[in-house]
């Protein structure tokens, strides 16, 4: 797909693949390891982008409760390998599976010994996905969505009310079976019960339990998952993700990529950049206003571009030591 073609002249149009963007956002993630890890997780999200205005693909979701995009997201920890933008009328698992294949596909050229997992909510728990994984040697801990058998399963509840405490249960249902599911499968409970009420949890993996026990899975690897939230409000409040005001959809798609990529930058700003700095720990926004929207005097001569910052600013020191720590890092480190 094209987002325009170039024309001979003064000005000329952005022509945007698609395609190559997408292959770079992992690469990127690839090159930023040093060597292949032993195992790495793939964290994916659907979030709303709300819309104002007539836009193209404009619809009405109703969990959400407003018209909105349903951006897709894939994170590997920090490093973000996806983001699609999608009319929200698709289901959660649109899309999916393609995306999937391609990004797997990509890292085990690079790291054919790495063992690959993926993580998301229950909106993910669908037979596709799972037979995917299973039959492409990749594991998985997807929610999926409670009932009362297996709420009452765990017992969580009948031992609060027996010792009046909280009580917190874990259950492992090795084969269990659901109507819209081809085989049997490992399913995971967890039920706190407190003075305010019950909070059960469960959850499909492909996991035996040597590798990963139910309190494990639950607290440890489930959980995890749960950072990829604070990766998507980074994005769409800090980066401006959610800037998708154009009249048409290719467009806005263009400019998630734009945020995307501006995303990606930022992360070893602040990963390697502001380590050892008190800025080692802030969030985009922070490290926006304090070490990049700063007014300054450009000069450039034929052997050096000059920045004059002014004797009252506050975090030259930090600019300084972020600078110093950014050229002691390779400009590009070759996957492997």
């Amino acid at each position: 797909m094209s987002l325009g073609r170039p024309r001979a002249g003064r000005y000329t149009r952005i022509v945007a693949r698609p395609g190559e963007f997408d292959e770079l956002l992992v690469e990127l993630c690839v090159g930023s390891h040093r060597r292949a890890p032993r195992a790495i997780w793939l964290d994916l999200d659907a979030t709303d982008d709300p819309l104002h205005g007539h836009r193209e693909g404009r619809l009405f979701h109703g969990s959400d409760g407003c018209s909105c995009y349903l951006p897709l997201s894939i994170f590997c920890g920090v490093p973000l390998l996806c983001a699609r933008l999608r009319p929200s009328d698709r289901k959660a698992l649109a899309g999916r599976v393609e995306e999937l294949a391609r990004i797997v596909g990509q890292v085990r050229r690079h790291w054919p010994h790495t063992r690959i997992g993926i993580r998301g909510d229950s909106g993910f728990c669908r037979e596709p996905i799972l037979r995917w994984c299973e039959d492409n040697g990749v594991d998985s801990v997807l929610g999926l969505a409670r009932n009362k058998r297996l709420v009452g399963a765990i017992g969580a509840r009948a031992a609060h009310r027996r010792t009046g405490k909280a009580a917190r249960r874990y259950r492992d249902f090795e084969d269990m079976r659901q109507k819209s599911w081809s085989r049997s499968r490992r399913v995971v409970g967890k039920a706190e019960d407190l003075t305010k009420g019950e909070t059960p949890r469960f959850g499909v993996t492909r996991l035996p339990t040597r590798r990963a026990a139910a309190k494990r899975l639950s607290e440890k690897l489930s959980c995890a998952r749960g950072d990829r939230e604070t990766r998507i409000k980074e994005q769409q409040l800090d980066l401006f993700a959610d800037r998708t005001s154009a009249q048409r959809m290719r467009a806005n798609q263009l400019r998630l990529y734009v945020s995307s990529f501006a995303y990606v930058r930022m992360q070893p700003l602040r990963t390697r950049g502001a380590q050892g700095t008190e800025l080692a720990r802030a969030q985009g926004s922070t490290l926006r206003r304090k070490l990049l929207k700063v007014g300054t005097r450009i000069g450039i001569t034929a052997r050096r571009v000059w920045l004059s910052f002014s004797r009252a600013y506050p975090y030259a020191r930090v600019f300084a030591e972020g600078l110093a720590n950014l050229q002691r890092e390779p400009l590009w480190r070759e996957p492997g």
